[in-house]
């Protein structure tokens, strides 16, 4: 689905990535992981383009998407996430939702004035969509609360949700697992299941929480220093003494990469 192709990102004499590349395979759950500086979240701006790279080349789905906006990126069905969601806190936790849709009939002026049965129905059609998806999320409670008053796992779903109001194919997520406690991470690691296995999304994660990134990655690329230092699974991952030495720095921490057997999750009832 995305191919990262030799790419590279300098700022003055730093380079934060180097020449870095793989692929990302179409309806497969890829995990990025690497120490803190490892250049993940300047490639993840790079490929939802946020900034342009120094050298290098993005295709999405055999597409040249080098350099384009992220609003053109977003119409070619790729979205992205950030580590602190970015809510629209001043309004309710459905409007939201609802105003993600692009080109909605409402967005025309003309059309407010002379097509507005028709702006009627299309909002009726949103709402109906946007409950459904907060169904889903277990947040159908809070639909008339300012988004602003969430917590932050709150906000992770909402933010991932707003998915569900678009056709993405690929969504970059940058550590959803940051600061969500565990009942909240459990819904948002079946939300994600959901839109890959039910949906057909692609999805690439940025995460330091490795008992995630066993739990729902199919494959696996570990970064340092800007460089791809190795990739693979999550097993073949773990028994590399390089990402040891590179992504642990220390034998103290040795053990989270093999962290215990996870507890099962909760049932799907939540998110049915």
């Amino acid at each position: 689905m995305i191919v990262i192709d030799d790419i590279s990102k300098r700022f003055g004499g730093i380079s934060a990535v180097d020449h870095c590349s793989f692929r990302i395979e179409t309806g497969r759950i890829t995990g990025l992981i690497g120490p803190n500086g490892a250049g993940k979240t300047t490639l993840f701006n790079i490929i939802a383009g946020f900034i342009r790279p120094s050298g290098g080349r993005i295709w999405l789905d055999g597409e040249d998407i080098t350099g384009l906006p992220p609003h053109h990126l977003f119409r070619r069905g790729l979205v992205r996430t950030f580590q602190i969601p970015r809510e629209f806190g001043r309004m309710t936790v459905l409007e939201n939702l609802m105003v993600v849709p692009p080109n909605q009939i409402g967005e025309n002026l003309f059309a407010t004035w002379f097509g507005w049965r028709r702006v009627q129905r299309q909002e009726r059609n949103l709402q109906a969509r946007a409950e459904e998806v907060l169904e889903r999320l277990n947040l159908i409670h809070l639909r008339d609360q300012l988004a602003i008053t969430l917590s932050g796992g709150q906000k992770k779903l909402l933010e991932l949700g707003r998915t569900l109001m678009t056709d993405a194919r690929v969504i970059l997520l940058d550590e959803p697992g940051a600061g969500v406690n565990r009942t909240l991470l459990a819904d948002l690691m079946r939300f994600i299941e959901y839109l890959n296995r039910e949906r057909g999304c692609t999805f690439c994660i940025i995460e330091h929480d490795l008992d995630l990134v066993t739990r729902l990655c199919d494959h696996v690329v570990v970064m340092a220093a800007g460089k791809v230092l190795t990739q693979g699974s999550m097993e073949e991952i773990k028994q590399n003494p390089a990402v040891r030495e590179a992504y642990l720095g220390s034998v103290a921490l040795a053990d989270s990469l093999n962290p215990p057997q996870p507890s099962p999750l909760p049932s799907e009832g939540s998110l049915s």
